[in-house]
């Protein structure tokens, strides 16, 4: 284990409840075991670490978050991804291959979508040029977590979301039946319905999309 995250790993462990962790551990479909500590408290903590032991080095980030990724609890992954949100911009697409390796380890929505919409969307949108590359290798991807990061990660891009780009991703994997793939188009349409609703509802009315990804697409319209 990376020796930054050691102390932060005890500290967890002595805060950690078990009634907690066992909640948790149920709702999450027993991904991973938990220590037991809420997301507030966790982040609280880390704050605390952060000022005892200095932050993480940018160029020991990659470390860092492959080390956390490496335990087994479920909140060091979650700091993981809540490190590399704080660093974001700072980011650059060099870093794309490692976002990747972890949105592909112990997959499951909490740290894919943090990562796919707050670390991969604001690394691309600062980095145009890298969009086709990897959204195509995201959409194409015979793996499904790949496949929702490419219809979430312009989530946040609001009146510069590439519609037609998103439209292609969408209609791509319509036809799907997994939950995560249906959730994620309706996610997505809602989103960008918050600033061009006209082109969701264009939208939603010329494609056969899922009851779910429907209503998801419409549900604030």
């Amino acid at each position: 284990m990376h020796a930054w995250l050691v102390p932060l790993r005890d500290t967890f462990k002595r805060h950690g409840d078990r009634e907690d962790a066992a909640v948790m551990e149920s709702y999450m479909k027993g991904i991973a075991p938990f220590f037991g500590i809420k997301a507030t408290p966790r982040r609280e903590l880390l704050k605390e670490h952060i000022a005892l032991y200095g932050p993480a080095a940018m160029d020991e980030l990659p470390g860092i978050a492959r080390a956390a990724f490496a335990c087994p609890e479920r909140e060091l992954h979650q700091t993981a991804v809540d490190l590399l949100m704080k660093q974001a911009r700072k980011l650059g697409p060099a870093h794309l291959p490692l976002v990747e390796e972890l949105i592909l380890t112990k997959s499951w929505w909490d740290t894919v979508d943090a990562l796919a919409i707050h670390v991969a969307g604001v690394i691309l949108k600062r980095h145009p040029k890298e969009i086709a590359a990897w959204n195509e290798r995201w959409i194409n991807s015979d793996d499904l977590w790949l496949n929702r990061t490419a219809i979430i990660y312009q989530n946040r891009w609001k009146e510069d979301t590439d519609q037609g780009l998103l439209f292609a991703n969408i209609d791509r994997h319509a036809a799907r039946k997994e939950f995560f793939i249906r959730k994620a188009i309706g996610w997505a349409l809602r989103e960008l319905g918050g600033t061009d609703p006209d082109a969701v509802r264009r939208f939603v009315a010329t494609r056969d999309l899922s009851p779910l990804s429907e209503r998801e697409a419409l549900r604030k319209l």
